[in-house]
């Protein structure tokens, strides 16, 4: 196992909190925008703000997700973190998976979902049952995502239930 210097941890770390803050920052965008989608009554509104999440969903969602997981991966194999021998480093990677399948997937399809079925339906589309559903799915899927990356700052800081026992 190779290790790194202090200094090389702390850039390493530095680049791990930015990534988890630009991820964070654009699950928050991406509730303030679907908020708005399902309260607003101007369709062209409502287009726009499902065109900006999908184009986050593309680019930042992405990136922020690439590079925490890296960045994350790095920490753990090359300081003494370790991948499971910590509880609280086994729920983080639990919650990543949750954050890969909500963020650069989830999103996107809901995201572009919702842009099909405005752009098929137009105006009415807020009474259009597939189309609900959809917006449902979608504020889930962001309140999930965010659950999760709450949940993993909290980890993060508190580091609870210790390290786990050798066999």
């Amino acid at each position: 196992m190779r290790t790194i210097t202090m200094t090389q941890k702390k850039w390493l770390l530095s680049l791990h909190i930015l990534f988890s803050a630009i991820m964070l920052g654009t699950s928050v965008t991406f509730l303030i925008l679907s908020i708005t989608v399902a309260s607003a009554a101007d369709s062209s509104l409502v287009l726009a703000c499902y065109k900006a999440m999908h184009v986050l969903s593309k680019t930042s969602v992405r990136a922020s997700i690439i590079g925490t997981l890296v960045t994350g991966l790095m920490l753990s194999v090359w300081t003494h973190w370790g991948l499971v021998k910590y509880y609280w480093i086994i729920a983080k990677e639990i919650l990543s998976v949750i954050a890969v399948i909500l963020g650069p997937f989830g999103m996107y399809i809901w995201t572009l979902q919702g842009i099909s079925l405005l752009t098929d339906t137009g105006v009415g589309a807020a009474d259009h049952g597939a189309y609900v559903s959809n917006m449902a799915y979608l504020l889930l899927g962001i309140g999930l995502q965010l659950l999760s990356l709450i949940a993993m700052f909290l980890l993060s800081v508190f580091k609870p239930w210790g390290k786990r026992k050798a066999k």
